[in-house]
């Protein structure tokens, strides 16, 4: 995946494993690209069946918001239990958010990124990940360390990411 930085929103370049290919755009909502902190979150976690593992087995990333949808994604006004298909989605959607939230307040705080983190979980019907120290503290290394990479470069500036479901 190589992630191109915009003005109003970032590009998206997804290379599968079999040569296909997807493309899409992503409106800015934070201070580093949300799908670079999925991966980081996924890829740290072991959630194979996240956003990255969909997008791995094919699906297109504009058909990840609609899949949730249907099978139950648990929000405010869904809140129900959702399809076992989505649970690991679901998982790395509520850690992404506690680890932004951090990024985006300056905090580093492990137990408060980890609370925030099962909140969101349970509010979710999803059991929490295993969330011990090691892992929350190494997903905070790896998005700061994207916030000090991309936050000062300039447009046209691109990272990328090789996603192996292991």
């Amino acid at each position: 995946m190589t992630i191109t930085k915009g003005l109003a929103d970032d590009h998206i370049v997804i290379v599968r494993a079999n040569g296909s290919r997807a493309e899409t755009r992503f409106p800015k909502k934070g201070p580093v690209p949300h799908d670079a902190v999925h991966f980081i979150v996924e890829e740290t976690l072991g959630l194979t069946h996240g956003f990255w593992g969909m997008i791995a087995s094919g699906i297109s990333p504009d058909e990840v918001q609609d899949l949730a949808k249907a099978a139950g994604h648990a929000s405010a006004k869904r809140a129900e239990l959702p399809d076992a298909s989505i649970v690991m989605l679901l998982q790395a959607e509520r850690v992404v958010e506690s680890v932004e939230a951090a990024l985006w307040s300056g905090g580093t705080d492990v137990e408060g990124t980890r609370h925030l983190a099962e909140s969101g979980c349970v509010a979710s019907h999803v059991p929490v990940p295993d969330l011990d120290d090691g892992r929350v503290a190494a997903m905070l290394a790896r998005a700061r360390a994207l916030l000090a990479d991309w936050g000062p470069a300039p447009v046209g500036h691109h990272i990328r990411f090789h996603w192996s479901a292991a």
